[in-house]
């Protein structure tokens, strides 16, 4: 008997929606990657994308602990030379929660083309309101 290794083809998608109201950020973030990545599943195989569609809501609802509010950064580039930009995470998260939220759980992936596919199947919303009740989607209980 030989280990069992998914394919492609075989893998059965499921919509799940967390919401993120009221919950660390991080906590969030480690969970929707766990189903993104298909860890949940009893067929989950490293090198395969088994995993699932991940709808996070009220992203304009979560928190940061502790300090991380006023201490936490978000640096990113224009390209151009001296073009590093910061930004306090109680502005990213004022302005841009969404953002906050796709880069949480973007760093919790595989840094691989893997992880870019996975990634595609992410969808964040700062409201409580998504447009995918076509596909049903279940609530995901922690």
């Amino acid at each position: 008997m030989g280990t069992f290794m998914a394919k492609p083809a075989e893998v059965e998608r499921k919509w799940y929606i967390i919401d993120a109201a009221g919950r660390p950020l991080g906590r969030t973030a480690s969970e929707a990657a766990r189903i993104l990545r298909g860890k949940h599943k009893p067929i989950f195989t490293p090198h395969i994308d088994t995993g699932d569609f991940v709808i996070i809501i009220n992203a304009d609802q979560a928190v940061l602990t502790g300090k991380k509010l006023d201490q936490k950064m978000y640096y990113h580039h224009s390209g151009y030379p001296g073009g590093l930009k910061e930004v306090k995470y109680k502005d990213l998260m004022a302005k841009k929660p969404v953002l906050a939220v796709e880069k949480a759980v973007k760093g919790m992936l595989p840094h691989n083309s893997l992880g870019r596919a996975t990634a595609k199947k992410l969808k964040v919303y700062a409201g409580s309101e998504h447009p995918h009740a076509a596909q049903k989607p279940e609530i995901w209980e922690f």
